[in-house]
């Protein structure tokens, strides 16, 4: 089946297709499309006249590959399959199966004769040795599930009709969620089974593969809560009380240990709060949105959307696809849902919300954290609403609008 073109992913790494001296690591949450990323590379070289020999594809989570668990073993196949003296473009998938595959790539980097791409599933290949070994030598490309936009142009891709309503096809985005494969699943009740599919598979090989969890009942209830609550501002001190007042004896250290193996296996996102007057993070208070949306329904009975934390997480994803840097901002007792910035440096101000049409009060609400904002970078009041306003030199967009267009805020 022709695979649809993550536009705004690859154009970030075309231009290091033919750079033999940096690897490209290629990380996201499982299934979110990372190998589709490189087989659609894989296609533009063979496309600009790179011939097949001169392409090497290795799947170890797959069939001929998935036995391959050592350096040596890496190495020897490698080797077998390099046939040119010209540049090789080699691709591996799921590169942390092999232990101590770092010193291996950096030798076939080191060669001059392979310019390599990689994945993983989780920021686990981003520790340890790879970070000691290839300091400055690769460059990390994160990619996402699908966002708004690029739900609405896979569907369209596929000839998949999507809601005449943009407000109605937004919920759905936000029921179905943003993982590739689901878009092509029919039925809602098909896209949940999908997706708890993954949920056990990320649990199972970038959990509790990689870290020991003693205390599953405390991990199970982290996981609910951390889940059920995204969006939400959460104090590490907080839910450390809570979990001892309702019986559950965990050590804060083992907390942190679990919250961030659900950071590291992307099934979270740690947002940072940052105090605008001081210019200093907030420390001990975070939120943590979703890596995709059909994690919350798919681990919960009903369907109601908390218009909320919904949108921002929305909001989020988006900004980091598009490559933004993002923290939320407190000006004295306010709070500014988002302040992003982007690989050009350039600032903006977020608020998000459903609507601001109901009252002059929902309007003050979202308008008077920007107001209190002296410096000149843009603002935004982002909602559902099709009837926009102008104040303060404020810039009203429709989520979906803006969504579409692409445009970086």
């Amino acid at each position: 089946m022709e695979l649809y073109a993550r536009e705004k992913y690859l154009k970030k790494i075309r231009a290091f297709y033919h750079s033999e001296d940096i690897i490209k690591v290629i990380t996201g949450v499982r299934r979110c499309g990372k190998s589709s990323i490189m087989a659609l590379i894989a296609d533009e070289l063979r496309a600009a006249g790179i011939p097949e020999d001169r392409i090497i594809t290795l799947n170890l989570d797959k069939r001929p590959y998935h036995h391959i668990k050592t350096a040596d073993a890496l190495e020897k196949t490698i080797a077998e399959k390099t046939k040119a003296a010209d540049l090789n473009y080699l691709f591996i998938d799921e590169i942390q199966n092999v232990k101590g595959f770092e010193s291996v790539l950096n030798g076939f980097r080191e060669d001059g004769r392979h310019s390599i791409f990689i994945t993983g599933s989780n920021s686990y290949l981003l520790s340890g040795e790879l970070i000691t070994k290839l300091t400055g030598r690769y460059i990390e490309f994160e990619i996402f599930p699908l966002t708004f936009e690029e739900y609405e142009h896979m569907k369209a891709f596929y000839g998949i009709q999507s809601d005449s309503n943009p407000q109605s096809e937004l919920q759905n985005y936000i029921l179905e969620g943003g993982f590739p494969r689901a878009v092509r699943i029919e039925t809602l009740e098909d896209k949940r089974t999908y997706t708890q599919n993954v949920v056990k598979e990320i649990l199972e090989k970038d959990i509790r593969q990689r870290i020991k969890i003693r205390n599953k009942e405390s991990f199970e209830t982290i996981r609910r809560y951390l889940i059920g609550n995204f969006g939400a501002t959460t104090s590490i001190n907080n839910l450390h009380h809570d979990l001892r007042k309702n019986g559950q004896t965990i050590s804060r250290q083992t907390l942190t240990r679990y919250i961030r193996a659900l950071v590291d296996a992307q099934v979270l996102y740690e947002c940072d709060r940052f105090d605008m007057k001081s210019r200093k993070s907030i420390a001990g208070e975070k939120k943590y949105y979703l890596s995709d949306l059909s994690f919350y329904f798919t681990l919960n009975t009903d369907n109601r959307i908390n218009d909320g934390p919904v949108l921002e997480n929305i909001i989020y994803l988006y900004a980091r696809s598009m490559g933004s840097a993002v923290s939320i901002g407190r000006i004295g007792k306010l709070e500014c849902d988002f302040i992003m910035r982007d690989p050009t440096m350039r600032y903006a101000y977020v608020q998000v919300a459903y609507t601001i049409a109901p009252s002059k009060e929902t309007e003050d609400r979202e308008y008077r954290p920007l107001e209190r904002i002296s410096d000149n970078y843009p603002k935004y009041v982002v909602t559902t609403d099709y009837l926009l306003q102008q104040r303060s030199g404020i810039n009203h967009v429709n989520m979906m609008d803006f969504m579409m267009r692409e445009n970086r805020f």
